[in-house]
């Protein structure tokens, strides 16, 4: 018999022993951070993007904007493996892979002055490898909108409880955005914010069995339909007014969410009802159909490695680093600390019956295929007042889960219901707070990239660019959405997201190689990419033979499959480029190298 504390003791033990060791040989000899050198944050100092920030402070923001939905959703759905092969991924992936990749990303951008990785990608490979960098970012943010939002559809599909409380936010973080714009009451508004969000998950059975309730019984068509024209507003409204209200509101939810779910596992200590291996390592399963590699890790990326990070490594977090030595608690306890999340994901899932599990996660006529019998859903369904059956999309089995685990407690059940709500709310909202930044991201991509060919598509304050360039972004997302189920489009927002993790450390080996005294350091870098790029590229071709390409699977689309092979492609050439600048930087001896990059960085910092 296993029980949950067993792993949480576990994964700590082991990530705090990394972060003493690992992390600190990682940041002081390899990337050699010396705090005598002038940060971007103090060199460009304006009080506005760059601004010396205490070392906890960033932490907590940088975690809060790379740790969304990733690390909670991909767990869940890698749980049809097994508990096994999902757990070794996390804790694995995680140190060897994603705080080196995290952490050598945010040292990159700080060293060109907190520009975009496809800036870095330009000064360090050339033009080609900086040109593909940016067109793949663009890819993969636009694929990330629609991985992210397909979980939202599915947990707010026949909810009208769910719908009516995550629809409220918007009108309630617009009132808190003005009442603290125009009074400066932070506190206030905040308490107000979060209590008033509160009351809407309690409404919300009121609502149930009304026309209004029945209006808000929305089906997946309509719900992916609304999201991309949501979106649009959501950007072009100013961020002090949504985004920024909304997220700060969340991130209290987030708080709770998190600490319940802890709190629950530590005392309460569920048992696990998977086995470590189940049938589907083998491929054709009802959640994911491929094979437990390579689709272990592109289904957890947030938690173990994730490209999505590089946004973050390389766009607000390097402005905000007061020191060179706080890049270790920033990127990689950051990393650390998500791969705790996801841990706790792992278990809220696997402490279901796989009966349980697998008929939420299913169709009602691929779940018959199985010969299971559910155990404990039907009470969960009457206790929660919902139809849980055939929820895919993993958002759902995360709130049942965490549910299930606190109905050990024998007065939670009257509380079920309103907990699975505000799980899903809390879901939903950090995924649409999510939606939004990357919306912006998106339409920035779209005016920088056809900037090249019509130049006032660079100017982000014309009008008629910006409208058109948000429009686009949204009907591309939009249209991935609607094009796919949740494995398909899961899958080929992993294997895109992980494909941008093998650029970080592809540029993270070519900077390690230019600046460390010792060649060997580079191997820090370098392992974890000759996995992952592997591990992608053929991935991307499964994906593409099987599915996109496969006129019988469930997720033929002519269109997904056209994409994953100009991703794969922009891949192979990024590393081709890197391939040559690395026998280069070979050649040279270490005193030359060394040299060049003093030159580099006083040109930088000029």
């Amino acid at each position: 018999m296993t029980h949950a504390i067993t792993f949480v003791i576990s994964a700590l033990c082991i990530l705090a022993i990394c972060y003493r060791f690992y992390g600190i040989f990682f940041v002081r000899k390899v990337l050699q951070a010396d705090d005598s050198q002038v940060t971007p944050s103090h060199a460009l100092s304006d009080g506005k993007n760059y601004v010396p920030t205490n070392r906890w402070v960033n932490f907590g923001q940088h975690f809060a904007a790379i740790a969304a939905a990733g690390p909670l959703v991909g767990p869940v759905l890698a749980a049809q493996y097994g508990y096994l092969p999902s757990f070794l991924w996390l804790l694995i992936g995680c140190v060897i892979g994603g705080a080196v990749h995290d952490t050598v990303v945010l040292f990159a951008s700080m060293k060109y002055q907190g520009k975009s990785l496809s800036e870095v990608a330009k000064a360090e490979l050339g033009p080609v490898a900086g040109w593909c960098t940016g067109l793949a970012m663009l890819f993969i943010i636009t694929i990330t909108m629609a991985g992210l939002s397909m979980v939202v559809v599915h947990a707010l599909e026949r909810n009208p409880w769910g719908t009516f409380a995550v629809f409220m936010t918007i009108p309630i973080s617009m009132v808190v955005g003005l009442y603290h714009k125009y009074t400066g009451d932070l506190k206030n508004s905040s308490i107000v914010g979060f209590i008033a969000v509160l009351a809407c998950v309690f409404f919300g059975p009121y609502i149930q069995g009304t026309v209004f309730g029945d209006w808000l019984t929305l089906h997946e068509t309509t719900i992916s339909l609304a999201l991309p024209i949501y979106a649009f507003f959501a950007t072009a409204l100013p961020v002090w007014l949504l985004l920024t209200p909304r997220g700060y509101i969340s991130s209290f939810m987030k708080i709770g969410v998190f600490g319940a779910l802890v709190i629950g596992v530590v005392f309460i200590n569920p048992e696990i009802k998977f086995p470590a291996l189940t049938q589907f390592i083998h491929g054709g399963g009802p959640v994911l159909g491929g094979p437990v590699w390579p689709f272990i890790s592109i289904t957890i990326a947030c938690g173990a490695i994730s490209g999505f990070h590089a946004f973050i490594g390389s766009g607000t977090t390097p402005k905000l680093v007061d020191k060179w030595s706080d890049i270790l608690p920033v990127a990689f306890g950051a990393m650390l600390a998500e791969c705790v999340v996801g841990v706790m994901a792992l278990i809220a899932a696997t402490a279901l019956h796989p009966a349980d599990y697998f008929a939420i996660n299913s169709s009602p006529a691929a779940f018959a295929t199985l010969g299971m019998n559910v155990i404990d859903l039907p009470q969960l369904s009457q206790e929660i007042g919902l139809d849980l059956y055939g929820r895919t999309g993993g958002a759902v089995t995360l709130a049942v889960g965490m549910s299930y685990i606190f109905t050990k407690v024998s007065w939670f059940s009257s509380l079920a219901s309103y907990f699975f709500q505000f799980v899903v709310m809390f879901e939903a909202v950090f995924i649409l707070t999510a939606v939004d930044s990357g919306t912006r991201v998106s339409r920035y991509l779209i005016q920088d990239f056809f900037g090249e060919f019509y130049a006032p598509l660079k100017r982000l304050d014309w009008l008629p660019g910006a409208i058109g360039a948000s429009v686009l972004a949204c009907v591309m997302w939009g249209y991935l959405l609607m094009s796919g189920d949740i494995g398909s489009v899961w899958a080929l927002f992993g294997v895109s997201n992980q494909l941008m993790a093998s650029v970080g450390l592809i540029i993270g080996t070519t900077i390690i190689l230019r600046l460390s005294q010792k060649r060997r350091y580079a191997l820090t870098c370098l392992i974890p990419l000759a996995y992952l790029f592997v591990t992608v590229q053929y991935a991307g071709y499964w994906m593409i033979k099987n599915v996109y390409f496969n006129p019988v699977a469930k997720g033929y689309n002519i269109f997904n499959g056209c994409i994953s092979i100009i991703m794969l492609a922009l891949g192979i050439i990024i590393l081709i480029s890197a391939m040559r600048k690395w026998k280069e930087l070979l050649a040279k001896p270490a005193s030359q190298r060394a040299q060049e990059a003093i030159e580099s960085a006083a040109e930088q910092a000029g």
